[in-house]
């Protein structure tokens, strides 16, 4: 299988271009919107597991093979990391509850 240097100059520079695209729209996201766009991007995460999975289990040749397993780790460490990164920031929107004062009619008592 020959892989022409132009075929590859041309996947890096798609490459290249997508991480700049991503990080550029990452970037100008306001705050708020961080919880929902992570959830998101944790299902795409699944989407790249189930076909690392697919690549995996298709056993073409031994590089074939050994791309789907680093595939499947990566994906795997992705979408963990990212369920477990969005359930901490979701704990900070809950209100935290307030200590309970004791009464003065209690106190008195304890007294």
């Amino acid at each position: 299988m020959n892989v022409s240097v132009e075929f590859i100059m041309t996947g890096l520079f798609v490459f290249a271009l997508a991480g700049f695209l991503g990080f550029e729209t990452i970037r100008r996201v306001p705050r708020l919107l961080h919880t929902p766009l992570m959830a998101l991007t944790n299902a795409l995460s699944a989407i790249s597991l189930v076909g690392s999975i697919v690549v995996l289990g298709g056993q073409y040749t031994a590089y074939t093979t050994i791309l789907g397993f680093v595939a499947v780790i990566a994906s795997m460490i992705n979408v963990v990391g990212g369920f477990l990164i969005t359930d901490k920031m979701l704990k900070m929107f809950k209100p935290r509850e307030k200590p309970k004062k004791p009464e003065p009619a209690e106190a008195e008592a304890a007294s």
